[in-house]
């Protein structure tokens, strides 16, 4: 039995929705970088079924998917950065909070 393409689509629809869900209704700045990640591998997942079902023989898909992984590592890598100095100053996560950063 071979997956079909729907499989891997639905996939990744169920991640792209947790994601926006996740980063809708969260509060704490982890868990809205983590529902971004949840975002960002949806659109790798992506990328790497419709290379591998329209072009078979290629890999630009992977290459993309793995150079977007790459991106993604170093952009979660300067965004906990940030959010742990943010931690430092006003000493909280929540979203609400943060207007202590305007001052």
């Amino acid at each position: 039995m071979e997956i079909q393409v729907e499989h891997y689509l639905i996939i990744s629809t169920i991640m792209l929705c947790a994601g926006i869900y996740g980063f809708l209704v969260r509060k704490n700045t982890l868990a809205m970088l983590i529902s971004v990640e949840l975002i960002l591998n949806a659109a790798d997942i992506n990328f790497a079924v419709f290379n591998k079902f329209l072009f078979p023989n290629q890999l630009e898909g992977h290459f993309f998917t793995l150079f977007a992984i790459g991106i993604v590592a170093a952009e979660t890598a300067v965004a906990i950065a940030i959010i742990i100095n943010i931690y430092r100053n006003i000493q909280t996560l929540n979203v609400d909070k943060m207007d202590k950063l305007k001052h």
